[in-house]
């Protein structure tokens, strides 16, 4: 089993790095867990103080569920990934059974900070982007998927988004094997990383 960490900042292009290798990969060769299927469960907590939370904080994802359901996975058994919802900042009822394939992708913007899933690895990426290409993302992004205002969606980019990104996002650059600019544009790397993981398929096969 081949697993690859794809990491980047919030809006740095990740998900559509990951949807283009899909594409051009055979269907059912290739499963993926999102880190954002991982943050914790907070309907405990009100609705105001839900929707403070800081998502781009390593204390927000639940890495050992994470990490459990890449082992079960390498040792051949599905697992239930969680489901998360944005608008409510509360987990689903229901989950998503996935099962063992040849490639696992972990996507997520601090997959590469936790060291413990970062030695299940056998390739780290880190997608990089421009803070201004990010930030124009994130504020479509947010406005259309999760029903946040242009001046919510600023205020928080200022109060967590940016300081989050450079004290726990950017420095884990280092750990990447390989280093994506322009995201999902750069045609190039996604090739490579395509044939590599077609490679790879091809051996284990």
């Amino acid at each position: 089993m081949l697993i690859i960490g794809i990491a980047g900042g919030t809006g740095s292009g990740k998900t559509t790095v990951v949807r283009k290798i899909m594409e051009q990969l055979p269907k059912g060769e290739v499963a993926i867990l999102p880190q954002d299927s991982y943050y914790k469960d907070s309907r405990h907590l009100p609705l105001e103080e839900r929707q403070k939370i800081n998502f781009d904080h390593p204390n927000a994802i639940e890495w050992e569920l994470l990490i459990k359901h890449i082992a079960d996975l390498k040792a051949g058994r599905a697992v239930d990934m969680p489901q998360y919802s944005y608008l409510s900042c509360t987990r689903s009822e229901e989950t998503v059974t996935v099962k063992p394939r040849d490639v696992i992708i972990v996507e997520g913007i601090l997959i590469l900070g936790n060291c413990q899933l970062r030695e299940l690895m056998d390739l780290k990426v880190f997608v990089h982007a421009d803070a201004d290409d990010r930030l124009s993302r994130v504020i479509q992004r947010d406005i259309m998927e999760r029903g946040r205002t242009v001046e919510k969606v600023l205020q928080r980019y200022d109060e967590t988004v940016k300081p989050s990104h450079l004290q726990f996002i950017e420095p884990t650059k280092r750990y990447a094997d390989l280093i994506v600019p322009q995201g999902g544009n750069n045609h190039i790397a996604i090739n490579i990383l395509t044939h590599f993981i077609e490679r790879n398929l091809t051996s284990l096969n």
